[in-house]
């Protein structure tokens, strides 16, 4: 204070609010904090200047316990301190202290700074504040000034905000629009008439007392309209909106589990439901119309979503009886089902656990803002305890043998190893991927990665030619590996347009992206008369990125097949061979041999018996034709998305890529060691990693549940800085904010078609080389994801079955932040971390049923194609 080289100066005293947390307001500890906050505050004023204006005021009250946060009037209720050493009331203090809107101190600290005032200000200017020196009429015309400036900004603030919102009444805003048409016309011909004149006649300090009042009213009216617009809670609204979410994630939940029932029931639950739900709509819908009242679509929606779920619950509870009483005829070794039943539920225990424990915790403030760092321990916890409950139930453990009871210790199965090298490389995953974090103001001792920055804002040159060179070889990376993939799989061996599009389409989108990258990471000042050729090509790659991703994407719902089909003429019947790739390992001989001696028995006798030569198909790539559509699109889908963020993001983005992959694999090879799993059914541990890990990699591709930490630059990828609508810029923003939740979604049916694409080597392994070839055959023909082809009713159910365990998990967590938004609306961090949270809670929700259904369609758009190209084979 003493040195004077400030303009405004802000102290916060945490002390008193501490005092208050811990011991209450009428403790004794409390007088003496407050004693000392006013020994320093009277040496303050002691060293304030003339021209210096002292504020002091608290931010809340508290109750007698010490707390705040609610709306009772102690809580709601602070004090405030006005000091200047120089006279600033023109009278003496009024008896009684006057009650002040906390948000009247933002125009008059602008005001009083000489700054303009905040856009969405809604508060009223303190006009004692600027009385001046002067007489009466001075002071009534500096306060009219204030008044006129403090008007005209909310006058501009509800205009601009009318016309994007709808949510202020019509006729309230006309009424306040006369007010200040009024006022200022007012305003207007009494400083003509003032202006010049030397002694203001008493009829005029009259009128200029009636205008200040005017101005008063329009503020204090507009105040009003906006808080009981904004402040409004609809208690019962909200406890309906819950009871609804809730109840549907009750309902996903239930038909998951109803997947084994017979098909008619299954199909009744879900379809009827509907009917009922369109029913209601429709009825509400038309009583809405004939009743000449306006159609409330969030009610209307509302009630019939209600009334598809009392549908399901009543058509569920009226058949569960009756198999209660088919499941009690059965005989007493039926008690085993029980067991396994008790079994099951133990194994619920821990992954439904975890996920308790993080939707409890978003009533938390601080779990909210240290979000980032404990999805990631909750996905590693996850993993953790999957191992513990596989080496719990000794399922890595060998049976033991007498040797080994009398020793007394068992071995460990060879494919533990495996699995632990696994975990590992998750766990490095997860630790690797803390090093892309964004911060939050909460917090601030902590620094934002140096990776969110883009190259362009790197000054070394020699550091930036050497992240570029990583990013680049990072792309160039996914691509090798992804070809490998599908090369390893046989579903590179077609000449069709997805199979070319892949071979030559994807090097050329990692071309267009470095170059884009290499073009926006130059500096502006060292490209002299290639400025403009620079500004075109910004533009342009990112284009070109787009048209390439979106050709792919079209490319695979025209024809998702990447199978390479083999004739020959053989005496054999028609079978279908689903081979990995070129048949030239040892594996791959032990399947074709005795096919081959098959058939040579076959041409003999049919040469003897004169019969006639059928066609032999050879499919390459027909046993994972799933999976590889689902990895070429998420592919597609993660170029478009490292596009739209900075360059050094895509060592995020290969984390992640990396860290699903992992996944799949400990999923798969849990199940296998547990042996006991259902094949057609994904377990609840998968499903809520997988939602973990989506949560996980939100926070380290540099976002944040805050309005701030939003990538706002994606708006203008490919774009320069204007945009003739808002919905593509929203779409760019969306796509950057939610990546993560878009390729987890669009990749969760990998859960399910996974363990088939890596059974074929267990199985081979497993069987013994005494069985006859003939049950090789048997099991080889019928080998990876063609076994679903053998169930196509058990293949839908279990897609449908995955859909609704996603989407249970899902529902389940925005029913926490929802929950949490709505008992503590009345927090002083409802605005700051609650709410903010609901909203990407709910955004987040909404993108991720959408790429789950989009996942979900390209699988059966696949098994149609498969389907089809069955029928054309057995047609030749």
């Amino acid at each position: 204070v003493d040195s004077g080289e400030w303009d405004v100066l802000i102290a916060h005293f945490l002390g008193v609010d501490h005092c208050g947390h811990k011991h209450g307001p009428d403790h004794p500890e409390m007088t003496k904090k407050l004693t000392q906050m006013n020994e320093m505050l009277r040496s303050l004023v002691d060293h304030l200047g003339n021209d210096t204006l002292l504020l002091v005021a608290g931010d809340h009250g508290m109750t007698e316990t010490g707390d705040h946060g609610g709306d009772s009037e102690k809580e709601v209720n602070a004090a405030l301190f006005v000091y200047s050493k120089t006279a600033l009331f023109g009278a003496g203090p009024p008896e009684e202290p006057e009650a002040v809107p906390q948000v009247n101190l933002v125009p008059t600290v602008a005001l009083l700074l000489g700054v303009p005032i905040p856009y969405s200000n809604i508060g009223e200017v303190m006009a004692e504040l600027f009385s001046g020196d002067g007489d009466a009429v001075s002071a009534a015309l500096q306060q009219l000034s204030v008044y006129h400036i403090n008007a005209k900004q909310v006058d501009r603030f509800l205009h601009s905000y009318s016309l994007v919102a709808q949510d202020l009444p019509a006729e309230q805003l006309q009424r306040l629009q006369e007010l200040f048409s009024s006022a200022v016309e007012e305003h207007s011909r009494l400083l003509a008439q003032v202006q010049g004149v030397t002694l203001v006649p008493p009829e005029l300090e009259s009128r200029l007392g009636s205008l200040i009042g005017r101005f008063q009213l329009y503020l204090r009216e507009a105040r009003a309209v906006c808080t009981q617009s904004w402040a409004r809670f609809h208690p019962l609204r909200m406890v309906g909106g819950c009871t609804l979410i809730a109840a549907s994630c009750l309902l996903c939940y239930v038909a998951s589990e109803l997947a084994a029932a017979s098909d008619s029931f299954y199909r009744s639950c879900l379809l009827y439901p509907l009917l009922w739900g369109s029913a209601v709509a429709v009825l509400l819908g038309l009583a809405r119309v004939f009743t000449q009242e306006g159609l409330d679509l969030l009610l209307v929606s509302s009630w019939a979503a209600a009334a598809s779920q009392l549908g399901f619950f009543w058509h569920w509870w009226g058949r569960h009886p009756k198999r209660a009483r088919l499941a009690g005829s059965q005989p007493p070794l039926a008690s085993v089902g029980l067991r396994q039943r008790l079994r099951a539920w133990l194994g619920l225990a821990f992954p439904m656990g975890i996920l308790l424990f993080r939707c409890g915790a978003m009533f938390s403030d601080s779990f909210v803002v240290a979000e980032a760092r404990v999805a990631p321990f909750l996905l590693a916890s996850l993993v953790m305890l999957l191992v513990g409950k596989l080496h719990w139930d000794g399922r890595l453990t060998v049976p033991e043998g007498p040797k080994q009871q009398l020793l007394g210790f068992s071995s460990y199965r060879r494919e533990i190893w495996y699995l632990l090298c696994l975990v590992a490389m998750l766990l490095v995953c997860v630790r690797l991927s803390g090093f892309f974090h964004q911060c939050r103001e909460e917090i601030p001792q902590c620094r934002p990665s140096l990776f969110l920055s883009p190259l362009a804002s790197l000054r070394n040159t020699r550091a930036k030619n050497l992240f570029y060179l990583l990013c680049v070889a990072l792309l160039a990376g996914l691509v090798y590996a992804v070809r490998s993939w599908l090369r390893h799989y046989g579903n590179l061996n077609s000449s069709d347009p997805l199979v070319l599009f892949v071979r030559w389409g994807f090097p050329l989108v990692v071309l267009c992206i470095a170059c884009y990258w290499a073009v926006a990471s130059s500096a502006d000042d060292s490209l002299g008369k290639l400025q403009e050729l620079v500004q075109v090509a910004v533009v342009a790659f990112p284009w070109a990125v787009y048209g390439l991703a979106s050709v792919g994407l079209l490319l695979l719902l025209c024809n998702p097949m990447t199978v390479f089909a083999k004739d020959t003429r053989e005496s054999a019947g028609s079978i279908v061979t689903p081979y990995l790739g070129v048949p030239s390992s040892e594996v791959d001989f032990l399947h074709v041999i005795p096919q081959i001696y098959k058939r040579m028995q076959e041409s003999q006798k049919s040469r003897l018996e004169g019969g006639s030569c059928k066609a032999t198909v050879a499919a390459y790539g027909l046993g994972s034709v799933y999976s590889a559509a689902l990895v070429i699109a998420l592919t597609l889908l993660g170029f478009l998305l490292m596009l739209l963020h900075s360059e050094r993001l895509s060592l995020a983005f290969l984390l992640l890529f990396l860290e699903a992959f992992m996944l799949l694999h400990i999923h798969t090879r849990a199940r296998d060691l547990a042996g006991d799993a259902e094949p057609f059914s994904v377990p609840w541990y998968a499903v809520i990693s997988w939602l973990l890990a989506a949560s996980q990699f939100f926070y380290s591709t540099g976002h944040q549940p805050i309005f701030p930490a939003i990538h706002w630059n994606a708006a203008f990828v490919g774009f320069h800085l204007d945009h003739s609508t808002n919905l593509l810029p929203a779409v760019l923003v969306g796509a950057n904010t939610f990546a993560s939740h878009i390729l987890f979604a669009v990749g969760c049916p990998l859960l399910l078609l996974w363990p088939f694409v890596c059974e074929m080597p267990s199985l081979q392994k497993r069987k013994s080389k005494k069985e006859p070839r003939e049950e090789l055959q048997e099991v080889e023909e019928h080998m990876m994801e063609m076994r679903l082809r053998e169930s196509p009713e058990k293949f839908s159910t279990a897609l449908l079955q995955l859909g609704l365990k996603y989407l249970f998990v899902l529902g389940t967590q925005l029913l926490a932040c929802v929950c949490a938004a709505m008992i503590l609306r009345r927090h002083l961090m409802v605005w700051k971390v609650f709410a903010p949270k609901f909203l990407f809670e709910s955004l987040g929700f909404v993108v991720s049923s959408i790429c789950l259904l989009l996942g979900i369609s390209l699988v059966m758009r696949v098994d149609c194609a498969v389907t089809s190209w069955f029928s054309q084979l057995q047609l030749r």
